[in-house]
């Protein structure tokens, strides 16, 4: 358990710019937003949260291990986010684990 934790805090520390960069264009821009897109931002953010647990095993097990809230939040993320279409399900599993 302690060497899993230490392996996703080793793994987690490279992506925290990936992920500052990866959050900054999903949040998109105020002149591109429109009321549809910025109401349901909640309800994005309960799936993502919801999904940091299967990203840890996920991330942990080398995608051995997927999860079903996983595959949701990346499926929603290459939804919204042009930059996710292209990033592999590792890369956005680390960058959920490091928001």
């Amino acid at each position: 358990m302690t060497r899993s934790l230490l392996l996703l805090a080793l793994v987690a520390l490279p992506m925290t710019s990936f992920a500052s960069s990866f959050a900054g264009t999903s949040a998109g821009s105020a002149s591109g937003a429109s009321s549809a897109s910025s109401g349901s931002s909640s309800g994005d953010d309960k799936v993502l949260l919801q999904a940091r647990d299967d990203a840890a095993a996920f991330v942990a097990s080398d995608g051995q291990i997927r999860g079903a809230r996983l595959q949701a939040a990346l499926v929603q993320l290459r939804q919204s986010d042009v930059e996710a279409r292209n990033a592999s399900d590792l890369q956005l599993a680390k960058a959920l684990l490091a928001r």
